[in-house]
C-alpha cells in the first residue's frame, strides 16, 4: 500500500523534491501537494524577464496542471494550509478540509520583508517576488509614469530594468554606497552603478525612505535628508524572511528558520522542511543550488537511502541587465590575505581573486566570468593554487597571451 506524502508548498525547490522522490521511490508514495498561489510550478528566477516582457507567464510554468495529473499526484492550488495535527497526522486547509499523511514536508518558502513605515500599506506599493506582483507591476506601467524601487541588490535592480524597459521613469534608492553590496565591491559595484545609469535608471545611494507618501495612493517617497521623489508605484526589495508561521503554530522547533537536521528532519517525527524556509547547522540559503541539494537529500530519505545535507558553499553567478557578474567567498582583503586583479576600463572588465596561504578564499568578477567554475570548485577543494598563482586571475590555466578576456 502506497504511504500518503504531503507536500507544502510547489515552489521551485518542493516541485524539484516531488521529481526527485518519483525518481528514488516510484510509486511508493501517494502525493498531495498544497500551494497557496493559483498556479503550480514556475521558475521564480524568470519573473524579471516577464516583467521586462522577454518571456511571458506560460513560458517560465516548469510544472503545470497537466504535470502533477499526469504524474497521479493531486494538486491544490489557491489552497493554505491552517493547522497540522501532528498527532493524528493530519492537515486542514482554511476551507476546513482535512487530510492525513504518513510524511510530511513543509516547503513553504519566504516571503518579502516590507519596511514597516508609514504609508507601506497603500494601493501602489508591492513587492516583487511572485506572479502576481509582477503583474501589477505590468498593470501600473500602462497608466503611471513614476517607479521607485527601495533596495540595490539582484531583485531590485531586476525589478528596476524591468519597469525601465516599460517605459517608467525608475529610481532606485539603495542604503549601502555600493550596488549589490553582498556580492559586489567598490570597483565592480560602481561598474555596474555606471552601465544601469547609461541605460537610463537613477540611483539615490545612501538612501533612507522614512515615509511613503499618498492619501489613497501613492505619490511618492520622502528620504531622511528630507528629498522628496515622486512615486506612482513604489517596489520594496529589501529581503526576505522564512515562512515559519505554520511551523510555530506547529510546535516544531523554529529559531530564524525552521530548524532541521542533516536529513531534513524537523523537530518532530514525519515531519520534514526544505528550503529557504529552514535553518540548517545554524544556516539560512536563499540561492536555488543549495536547496536543490537538499532536495536531493530528502528525496533519498524518503525512499529509506541513506544520505546527509552537509550544508553548502554558495557562489552567484548571473546576468543583471545583460551583464556577467560573478562572486563567491571572501573576495575583501585583510590582514594574511593578498588579492590578484585583472581590470580592463575600456572594455569594463573586473576580475579580482583573493589568496589566502595560496589558496582562494574568494572572487569577484564583472563583465567577463570565465573560468569562475574554475575558480569555485578550487575554493571549495582549498587546492594550493602556488602553480597557478601568475595566470590565475585570467582564468583556468590560461596564459596572458592565449587568455581573450573581452
Amino acid at each position: 500500500m502506497q504511504q500518503k506524502l504531503i507536500v507544502i508548498g510547489s515552489g521551485m525547490v518542493g516541485s524539484r523534491l516531488i521529481e526527485r522522490v518519483l525518481a528514488e521511490s516510484p510509486n511508493h508514495y501517494d502525493i498531495r501537494v498544497f500551494n497557496k498561489e493559483p498556479t503550480g510550478g514556475y521558475n521564480r528566477l524568470m519573473l524579471s524577464p516577464v516583467l521586462a516582457g522577454e518571456k511571458t507567464i506560460s513560458e517560465i510554468m516548469t510544472h503545470d496542471q497537466d504535470w502533477f495529473r499526469s504524474r497521479s499526484i493531486k494538486l491544490h492550488t489557491g489552497t493554505e494550509i491552517s493547522k497540522i495535527d501532528t498527532q493524528k497526522k493530519t492537515v486542514k486547509t482554511l476551507n476546513g478540509e482535512s487530510y492525513d499523511y504518513d510524511k510530511l514536508v513543509i516547503a513553504t518558502g519566504s516571503s518579502p520583508f516590507i519596511l514597516p513605515i508609514e504609508g507601506h500599506q497603500l494601493p501602489g506599493v508591492v513587492a516583487f517576488r511572485d506572479i502576481r506582483d509582477v503583474n501589477c507591476m505590468i498593470s501600473s506601467s500602462k497608466s503611471q509614469k513614476n517607479a521607485v524601487v527601495i533596495g540595490g541588490g539582484l531583485l531590485g535592480l531586476e525589478a528596476a530594468n524591468g519597469l525601465m524597459k516599460l517605459g517608467m521613469k525608475v529610481t532606485v534608492l539603495h542604503r549601502e554606497n555600493i550596488l549589490m553590496n553582498v556580492q559586489m565591491d567598490a570597483i565592480s559595484g560602481g561598474l555596474l552603478k555606471t552601465a544601469m545609469e547609461e541605460s537610463g535608471i537613477y540611483f539615490e545611494m545612501q538612501a533612507n525612505t522614512v515615509r511613503i507618501l499618498g492619501d489613497e495612493f501613492v505619490t511618492g517617497i520622502e528620504l531622511d535628508s528630507g528629498k522628496i521623489i515622486d512615486a506612482d508605484l513604489v517596489v520594496m526589495a529589501v529581503g526576505i524572511r522564512p515562512n515559519t508561521g505554520l511551523a510555530k503554530l506547529t510546535g516544531l522547533e523554529v529559531n530564524r528558520g525552521i530548524v532541521v537536521d542533516d536529513q531534513l528532519k524537523t523537530s518532530i517525527k514525519d515531519v520534514y522542511a526544505l528550503g529557504e524556509c529552514v535553518e540548517h547547522r545554524g544556516a539560512l540559503y536563499g540561492l536555488v543550488a543549495p536547496l536543490y541539494e537538499q532536495a536531493e537529500v530528502l528525496a533519498k530519505e524518503l525512499a529509506d537511502i541513506d544520505s546527509a545535507y552537509q550544508g553548502s558553499f554558495t557562489s552567484t553567478k548571473l546576468k543583471v541587465t545583460g551583464i556577467s557578474l560573478f562572486s563567491a567567498g571572501d573576495f575583501h582583503e585583510n590582514e594574511g590575505s593578498e588579492a590578484l586583479v585583472y581590470q580592463d576600463y575600456e572594455k569594463r572588465i573586473y576580475r579580482k581573486i583573493v589568496l589566502k596561504d595560496n589558496k582562494i578564499q574568494g572572487a569577484v568578477m564583472y563583465g567577463d566570468v570565465s573560468g569562475s567554475n574554475w575558480i569555485f570548485e578550487n575554493l571549495v577543494s582549498q587546492t594550493d593554487m602556488s602553480a597557478y598563482r601568475d595566470t590565475l586571475v585570467f582564468g583556468d590555466g590560461f596564459q596572458p597571451a592565449n587568455k581573450k578576456i573581452a
